[in-house]
């Protein structure tokens, strides 16, 4: 599962020199949250939503509106915009782009091709769209959870109590350290899903919903 297969391609883009308030017309237009700002073609920032509504002057300012209009058309987005940028590789996993996105608490990350060059962008809402494809919440079935000792054979018992029905997908994680208990998350589709949960608890599974 790469990042290349599920980012967002062409994202909205802006230049060093985008006034801030064109730069907030942008993002409320194309309903985006965030800017990568490049300089011929190569990526030098990025400025957020956020960003650019911090850097209006605050609701008592004493200015007439002819100087905060004089104000605002001076102020561009490499004045605010935040640098050096976190980036995502194109041909990395998601799972690590999804660690460093929660590490430094972002939302996005532009990412970027072999050459260097941005050819996308990887947002929370397509991780999210990634997830639920990957667990088949599009694939209909039952969604069955069930706790098993966490030691080699585990998943191919499972996956033989629950036939004649199919598993369309699986996500597991540990429950109680070495040794002890992993969930496992099937989502099982095909005949027999009726009496699914019977044969599972039969075969000695303990089953959770």
């Amino acid at each position: 599962m790469l990042v290349r297969d599920w980012m967002t391609r062409d994202p909205v883009t802006v230049t060093p020199d985008t006034p801030v308030m064109d730069a907030l017309k942008l993002i409320s237009e194309r309903r985006v949250r965030r800017l990568p700002v490049l300089r011929d073609g190569k990526l030098v920032g990025i400025t957020t939503r956020k960003d650019l509504k911090d850097a209006m002057p605050s609701k008592a300012t004493t200015l007439s509106v002819w100087e905060l209009n004089y104000l605002l058309s001076k102020l561009t987005v490499e004045e605010i915009m935040g640098r050096p940028v976190i980036t995502a590789q194109e041909d990395e996993y998601m799972e690590d782009a999804a660690l460093r996105m929660q590490e430094h608490k972002f939302g996005g990350l532009p990412v970027v091709g072999a050459q260097g060059q941005m050819t996308g962008i990887i947002t929370t809402s397509d991780i999210i769209r990634a997830f639920t494809t990957i667990l088949g919440m599009n694939e209909g079935g039952q969604r069955l959870t069930i706790d098993m000792p966490d030691v080699p054979g585990s998943l191919e018992r499972a996956a033989q109590a629950v036939q004649p029905s199919n598993i369309l997908s699986v996500a597991t994680y540990d429950m109680d350290g070495p040794g002890g208990n992993r969930r496992f998350v099937l989502r099982v589709g095909g005949e027999g899903l009726s009496g699914v949960r019977d044969r599972v608890r039969s075969a000695g599974i303990s089953v959770l919903d």
